[in-house]
């Protein structure tokens, strides 16, 4: 018989027991994955909505292709964390209805995040535009074709402001959606059950 397991005393030892070792990382692979596609769809949305509606608005642009984006990445996430790190069976439409739940909690105040470090960031490539602009001259005198095109695309400050805005909000979802999916979306069903 094994012994039972001595439940951690302080708040920093609870904190810390959250992350069993083998669990967390294989969090930490599948969300690399899920942070590249994710960044990818937004990236993917968002350059359609900046070409398509006047780019001198990304602050309203950049929340608006987080929305569009949001319903893939949480399916992809969904599945990958399922099979690869939680290794749950059954239960699939309960889960993924709980897995919206874990990113919805979470994503009003990414988008107002999102919004507002896009205006930082639109303010602080206006304040250092010379330096930006040779920066990126030499990036380009470097590229060609659609590489080059891309480029061209995302110099522009205000959108620059909307990828990069979206490359950190993104970031900083990842601890708390890994405790909002052990504790909520795949948490493990009580004896009483």
């Amino acid at each position: 018989m094994t012994a039972p397991k001595e439940k951690p005393r302080g708040p920093l030892q609870r904190f810390i027991s959250l992350f069993p070792p083998g669990q967390f990382f294989r969090y930490l692979a599948v969300g690399v994955f899920n942070t590249l596609f994710g960044y990818a769809t937004y990236v993917f949305f968002f350059t359609i909505f900046s070409s398509i509606t006047s780019a001198r608005h990304p602050a309203l642009i950049a929340p608006l292709a987080a929305l569009v984006s949001m319903p893939l990445n949480i399916t992809v996430a969904y599945f990958g964390y399922k099979i690869f790190v939680f290794k749950t069976h059954g239960n699939y439409l309960a889960e993924w209805f709980k897995c919206f739940g874990v990113y919805g909690v979470g994503m009003l105040p990414g988008l107002i995040a999102l919004s507002a470090i896009t205006r930082l960031l639109q303010a602080f490539m206006h304040r250092h535009a010379l330096a930006l602009h040779n920066l990126l001259a030499l990036v380009e005198s470097h590229l060609s074709g659609r590489p080059l095109a891309f480029v061209a695309h995302i110099a522009q400050g205000p959108i620059m402001a909307g990828y990069i805005a979206g490359a950190l909000v993104q970031g900083f979802t990842v601890i708390a959606s890994f405790v909002g999916h052990k504790k909520v979306t795949f948490a493990a069903k009580s004896p009483a059950n």
